[in-house]
């Protein structure tokens, strides 16, 4: 069965290259966002650097594990995603609204649509973000879109991608997903107020409200403003600080302003649902424990069926299946041809 899985898979790479793009309006924006989870596999499947570790590691206690201390036993899963918006504009107010009068107001958020998803556990995320790219650039080989990237903030994800665009020689708009930069004002809020505390979740609205509108130095500076006027104790204050430096360094993506009046997305939705259905739901099962074979070809074939194109794969790939098994044969003469 596992050798069987794996040779379903074998031409997913050459159906999409092959494969013309849907048809959409040129004014759609093309978003490309990618992301990485975590795959239970076996010994022999990890990365050198994990095998070494879960070697090495030796756990406390022999029936759990204790705080602080992993497994080692996990490879990471690349996940990608390109997919297009009809930009629809929006404001802070319909983001996060303030009453409700601006809730009922709140225009929604622009719909994906000819979404393509990939993964890959075996090669790494150079490569799926180089992989992101060529679907994009099938789609707008002139270049003549607008192309935005969402990502969680990840470096190592936005590297990837300037070095793709620069490539390319295209621009891309690099957004790090609002509900990321949320996160951290609710880790600051706890430095500022008791556990369930209604005020702490003002207090963060007000905050994310201020970025949204282009203010994240402001709100960095506040917020360590807050934290020494308090005085308090560098244990105490330090998800604060933590949530101002996230802000400063990332300030270049923060730039949500633009993107909301350009009618485009801020959240990573789609590649945080794409990693939670090509993975979570059919790789974290309890007990399993993956090949590196077998675990590749699950994806890509969850990614076929996601995208929708798995009727369409098969058709090509019994097509290559004859190719590769019977053409070579009757071309070589190893099969009489009829009389």
């Amino acid at each position: 069965m596992r050798e069987l899985t794996a040779a379903a898979a074998v031409d997913f790479k050459a159906f999409y290259e092959q494969r013309q793009p849907a048809d959409s309006d040129r004014d759609d924006v093309l978003v490309l966002s990618c992301d990485g989870k975590g795959v239970v596999m076996r010994p022999e499947a990890l990365r050198a650097a994990t095998q070494k570790q879960a070697a090495s590691s030796q756990a406390k206690l022999n029936t759990r594990l204790s705080k602080g201390e992993k497994r080692g036993r996990k490879r990471i899963a690349e996940v990608c995603a390109v997919y297009e918006i009809t930009p629809a504009e929006r404001s802070a107010a319909d983001i996060l609204p303030a009453d409700e009068h601006e809730r009922q107001a709140a225009q929604p958020a622009p719909k994906a649509k000819n979404k393509w998803l990939s993964a890959s556990v075996s090669e790494d995320a150079s490569t799926i973000v180089a992989d992101m790219f060529q679907e994009a650039d099938r789609r707008d080989p002139e270049h003549q879109r607008s192309w935005i990237a969402l990502v969680d903030g990840n470096n190592h994800q936005i590297d990837r991608i300037k070095k793709e665009s620069k490539t390319r020689k295209l621009k891309v708009t690099i957004l790090i997903d609002v509900i990321h930069v949320i996160e951290y004002l609710w880790s600051a809020a706890w430095c500022f107020h008791a556990e369930g505390d209604p005020a702490a979740e003002r207090w963060v609205n007000d905050k994310a409200r201020q970025i949204l509108n282009g203010k994240a130095g402001i709100t960095a500076a506040s917020i360590r403003r807050k934290a020494t006027l308090l005085k308090l104790d560098p244990d105490k204050r330090k998800n604060a600080d933590r949530a101002a430096d996230y802000l400063l360094n990332k300030r270049a993506y923060l730039d949500y302003p633009t993107a909301l009046a350009a009618g485009w997305p801020i959240a990573t939705r789609v590649i945080e649902g794409a990693c939670r259905h090509l993975i979570k739901d059919r790789m974290d099962i309890t007990g399993a424990r993956w090949g590196l074979q077998t675990a590749e070809a699950v994806l890509k074939l969850r990614a076929l069926n996601s995208n929708g194109d798995f009727d369409t794969y098969w058709d090509y790939h019994l097509t290559q299946e004859h190719h590769r098994v019977h053409t070579p044969r009757y071309a070589l003469g190893a099969i009489p041809q009829p009389a």
